[in-house]
């Protein structure tokens, strides 16, 4: 018997869409659920050096959950490279001007900070209402089951 190993060849035909409707979920629980979707860990072809992973389309961003104060007392932040150029934001205000980016910066900072994973991010799909335009892509529902 010979062991079975990927080439990298043909990898976007044999990818799947899943869609995970993130309504009531906390933000860093469906973030480590979508992040190994995304590298192809959930896979058993998974390679490291390869793109082996799926698509996900996230909907209803905007009414995803953080637990405890962090509504408030969680920040992001970035800096322009100026001096005195520190932006920085509540989670509550993000929420309020870009829902979407709050699962996006989950997942993003899961990911392998490489050329392959801003590969891998490129296949998160986040939108904040329950509207999305890939119905032609026939995504499959993914149950995400919180604890």
């Amino acid at each position: 018997m010979s062991t079975y190993f990927p080439t990298g060849k043909n990898l976007e035909s044999q990818r799947k869409w899943y869609l995970v409707d993130a309504e009531g979920l906390t933000v860093g629980r469906l973030a480590s659920r979508i992040a190994p979707i995304l590298m192809g860990k959930n896979k058993p072809t998974y390679t490291p050096f390869l793109d082996m992973g799926d698509h996900v389309i996230v909907i209803n961003a905007a009414k995803v959950k953080f637990t405890g104060r962090k509504w408030k007392a969680k920040y992001y932040r970035h800096h322009s490279g100026y001096p005195g150029g520190l932006k920085e934001f509540t989670a509550e205000q993000i929420l309020q001007k870009h829902p979407e980016r709050l699962i996006e910066l989950a997942v993003r900072r899961m990911l392998p900070k490489t050329k392959l994973g801003r590969k891998m991010f490129k296949k998160l799909k986040v939108y904040a209402g329950s509207e999305h335009p890939h119905q032609a892509q026939k995504p499959e529902p993914l149950k995400i089951e919180m604890e």
